[in-house]
């Protein structure tokens, strides 16, 4: 059934009956909420109608049914019940949709008094987007989900900005950026939604940039970004007079920043969001890896899309959720400043040498609620009584730390000094907000429930007439039973009983056999209801009483729901003190990781500098070391890499066999580098580095299909990458470049990047190749060193040694690989022939000639052919060819054709 036509009115019908009223409303309210599933409620569900029923139906897997008739169709209905409405939110928006929930804003009695037919109003309250969600149960404790805004200010010219707003924890930055690196950026910051201006679409190289993202794409109305309009916008959001306090932005953040508090507004409506105050992220301040180079290096997933398997995984020893999600943003951003750096690990140095102490943090931290999450559920005016009990245990844990870490900052027990980093992290801890604390843990009881209108969470003792009316209310209980016991002694029925229900209240319940005896007094029992099988009835002692304990618990719950708005606005108004201990908590959790992972794996401590250095001795890949360890397999090989200078070289060109370990020596390179410089010891005996703040990676082979890319339209595009952006700093690994086409094709194009990351880039790079011919540019490459993987033969087998060694290697044993890999024997014999026969008939002393005879980007001229125009044909037989019509020959007279050209060539070359 096709989408409904909601500009239809009750006028419109052609015959067809009007609406009912109920639905009249759902069309309305679905008109000014066209984009999203509507969730309309319905007592004890959510129900869907027309299109939105059948796709949620789909997307969901229930039972699509209908509810009447609309323009002679029967209507589609679906629905979900509110109390497991999470679950199937959260289906819905992993797969991109959004649902705007309309609740019930009216008492439904106030709604009778408007007559038999009164509908009861409701509205949208909320839409719930990918990057808007924080519901606990959709969210992964240690992933981000952060919503980002991209704008540009006509007066910044073409320079952009990208704000980045996480609702869940309050989290909210912004900086400048370009085209050139808004997809590198985006790549950091892995938003689960996107959001832009609708002018912004007109860029062809934004539109192109948008095809390869990944998270959900919303083009909103350019007046939600309007720069002129944020100052005001964003001081009114904060409360405050100015943004001066702020920080100095460009009219594109502050088009970005209007752009994400105004989509922030029209999603979330009356509620405000505890965010913190905008950041500003100087440009430079953490190395550069563009989307490629993240994949390639499963930083934080595997090709695959596995976190198992990834860097992230392999080195994350958190114990609480905002340290798990700090964590994968270091290491999504590695810094660049040095000092930042050492500052990171000098606290994690510090925390490696107290081990008992980081036991006991440790401890301490895995008791810790997600402060952050808490208190934005609460400022939205989504969070529970459970909620609030977390914000008391996190301040809990945090005095708990504190306590700990004071003593620490005394010379006499540091005397190697207090991390500046820890000391900083201290002083927050230290700064607690007594009084909320206290009121949390004095007002909240031990053991509280989901929902503040179940009741029950406020601690006895808090609260004197909250205490006597649940003493009226347990009380009750025992005297219900004495009544029944009375009124059961009184008839001679012993089987009476007082029960209740939510239609009649309490009442007294007898079978039908024993009716008569209350019957018989009239003037006591008044006579409810008649069943099949027993019969009910009241007095006027039992209603009183009912009376009474209904309004015991009214007022009781009245009260602590009181009590639980009072603490609410409270926790709220302290929200940037709280997020400030809570990222503070994150960060000594995150330190203690690196700690507890250096000891455990036995890393070292990297030497950070602002020079060129890249030495690293006995290096490791981190994550195939685990995986080799858990498997109980041979231990890995440690390999050394020193590109620091002439000597040893800039550029380094590994050769080596298949299966030799060459990428997985390229790739534990560059992940050490990312590991030092968020501040992590890395796998290796030592390591000097200096800051790298570009990374570029091409290592692997993908097509991209979806943008009509092949494999090596892929390799080429970054391949390009590279060569166009990489500097003196940074750092470059590439794998088999121009092994995606025909073998001369690619080894002219390796030939010529070779000599582009030398004399052009200046980089440090490791370029690892299987042709063999191109470890010959050595001898006119300065910076070039040739080395090599080991390998052994034995009994016409090959033994890897994964061993890097200087020189090169004199073929790639991808023959012995087949044979290891279950090619059929006659297959691999018959190769060995052709090798044979193919290395026979090699020219050994071409190269060398070509090596000699061309100079460096030397672009040596076609022959025969002038620049351009028919005149520049030189050749008889290129003449001859280009006099030809194919469409003229017959398949004898092309044949004649080629023999009469080929005889014209007389052995000259073209």
């Amino acid at each position: 059934m096709p989408p409904i036509d909601t500009n239809e009115r009750s006028d419109n019908y052609a015959g067809h009956p009007a609406p009912t009223p109920m639905m009249a409303q759902y069309i309305e309210i679905k008109a000014a909420n066209p984009n999203s599933l509507l969730f309309y409620r319905m007592g004890d569900f959510y129900e869907l109608f027309f299109h939105d029923a059948e796709v949620a139906a789909r997307a969901l897997g229930i039972t699509l049914t209908k509810r009447g008739k609309h323009m002679g169709a029967d209507i589609p209905m679906c629905g979900v019940p509110v109390h497991a409405a999470n679950d199937y939110l959260q289906k819905l928006i992993a797969l991109g949709h959004r649902v705007a929930v309309c609740e019930q804003v009216e008492d439904p009695a106030e709604a009778k008094k408007r007559g038999s037919k009164a509908v009861v109003q409701r509205d949208v309250v909320r839409l719930v987007t990918p990057g808007t969600i924080t519901e606990e149960a959709l969210l992964e404790p240690g992933e981000a989900n952060s919503l980002a805004v991209i704008a540009r200010a006509k007066a910044d010219g073409d320079a952009l900005a990208l704000a980045s707003i996480d609702i869940s924890t309050g989290q909210f930055t912004v900086h400048s950026t370009s085209i050139d690196t808004l997809s590198s950026d985006l790549a950091r910051l892995a938003p689960r939604e996107l959001i832009l201006s609708e002018r912004l679409e007109d860029d062809d190289r934004i539109k192109m940039m948008l095809s390869a993202v990944e998270c959900v794409v919303q083009r909103q109305s350019a007046a939600l970004f309007d720069s002129t309009k944020a100052a005001q916008a964003l001081a009114q959001f904060y409360g405050v007079q100015t943004l001066d306090g702020f920080g100095q932005f460009s009219r594109s953040e502050l088009s970005a920043l209007h752009g994400a508090i105004s989509y922030l507004k029209k999603t979330q409506f009356a509620e405000r969001p505890a965010l913190s105050r905008p950041q500003r992220e100087s440009a430079g301040a953490f190395m550069f890896i563009d989307a490629a180079t993240r994949a390639n290096l499963e930083l934080t997933q595997t090709l695959a899309g596995e976190k198992k398997g990834s860097l992230l995984r392999a080195i994350d020893r958190t114990v609480s959720g905002g340290g798990a999600r700090l964590l994968a943003a270091h290491l999504s951003a590695p810094l660049t400043d040095v000092a930042a750096i050492e500052n990171r690990l000098d606290a994690v140095s510090w925390s490696l040498d107290q081990e008992a102490l980081r036991t006991t943090l440790r401890r301490a931290l895995a008791s810790l609620p997600d402060m952050p999450r808490t208190l934005s559920r609460l400022s939205l005016n989504r969070g529970g009584p459970r909620d609030l009990a977390g914000v008391a245990s996190g301040l809990t844990v945090a005095q708990t730390i504190a306590g700990h870490l004071l003593p620490m900052q005394d010379d006499a027990v540091s005397p190697f000094g207090f991390p500046k980093t820890l000391r900083a992290l201290s002083a927050v801890l230290q700064a607690i907000p007594a009084n909320l604390h206290r009121w949390l843990t004095e007002a909240l009881a031990d053991d509280v429930p989901i929902l503040a209108r179940d009741g029950g969470f406020i601690r006895a003792g808090h609260d004197a007439e909250l205490d006597s009316l649940r003493r009226l209310a347990k009380e009750s209980r025992q005297i219900i039973a004495e009544l029944q016991a009375t009124y059961a002694h009184d008839t001679g029925v012993k089987s009476l009983k007082i029960k209740h229900n939510n239609v009649l209240g309490f009442f007294i319940e007898v079978t039908a056999l024993n009716a008569d005896a209350l019957l018989a007094d009239k003037e006591r029992f008044i006579h409810r209801q008649t069943l099949a099988s027993a019969m009910r009835f009241t007095t006027t002692e039992l209603a009183d009483l009912e009376s009474r304990i209904a309004n015991a618990g009214g007022k009781a719950l009245e009260i602590e729901l009181a009590h639980f708005e009072r603490l609410r606005k409270a926790v709220v108004d302290a929200a940037d003190t709280v997020r400030a201990i809570a990222n503070a908590l994150a960060q000594l959790d995150v330190t203690q990781a690196l700690a507890t992972l250096a000891e455990e794996q036995g890393y070292a401590r990297p030497k950070i500098s602002d020079g060129l250095d890249f030495a690293i001795v006995a290096g490791r890949h981190p994550v195939v070391e685990q995986s080799l360890r858990a498997a109980a397999a041979n231990p890995f090989v440690p390999n050394g890499c020193d590109l620091s200078g002439v000597e040893t070289g800039h550029l380094w060109l590994l050769t080596g066999p298949n299966m030799g370990g060459k990428s997985t020596f390229l790739r534990q390179n560059a992940l050490i580098a990312i590991m030092a410089q968020m501040g992590s010891f890395v796998p290796a005996g030592s390591a000097t580095l200096g800051v790298v703040d570009r990374l570029f990676s091409r290592v692997g082979a993908a097509d991209d299909l979806a943008r009509g890319r092949s494999t090596f339209m892929v390799e080429m595009v970054e391949t390009a990458a590279i060569l166009n952006q990489a500097g003196p700093r940074s750092f470059v690994i590439l794998d088999e470049i121009g092994r995606g086409t025909a073998t001369f094709d690619g080894l002219s194009i390796a030939w010529a990047a070779i000599e582009h990351l030398h004399e052009k880039n200046g980089c440090r790079t490791l370029f690892a190749t299987h042709y063999h011919e191109l470890t010959a540019l050595s001898q006119k490459l300065d910076r070039l060193k040739n080395v090599t993987l080991k390998v052994r033969e034995w009994e016409g087998d090959v033994v890897f040694l994964h061993e890097i060694t200087p020189g090169t290697a004199d073929r790639s044993y991808g023959i012995q690989v087949a044979k290891l890999a279950g090619l059929p024997q006659a297959v691999v014999d018959r190769a060995r022939d052709v090798l044979h026969q193919l290395e026979d008939q090699r020219q050994d002393n071409a190269l060398d000639k070509m090596i000699d005879e061309l100079p460096l980007f030397s672009a040596t001229p076609q022959k025969g052919l002038a620049p351009t125009g028919k005149s520049a044909i030189q050749s008889p037989a290129l003449t001859a060819l280009a006099d030809i019509n194919p469409d003229d020959l017959s398949p004898r007279e092309a044949l004649d054709a080629l023999y009469r050209i080929k005889s014209l060539t007389g052995g000259e070359q073209t």
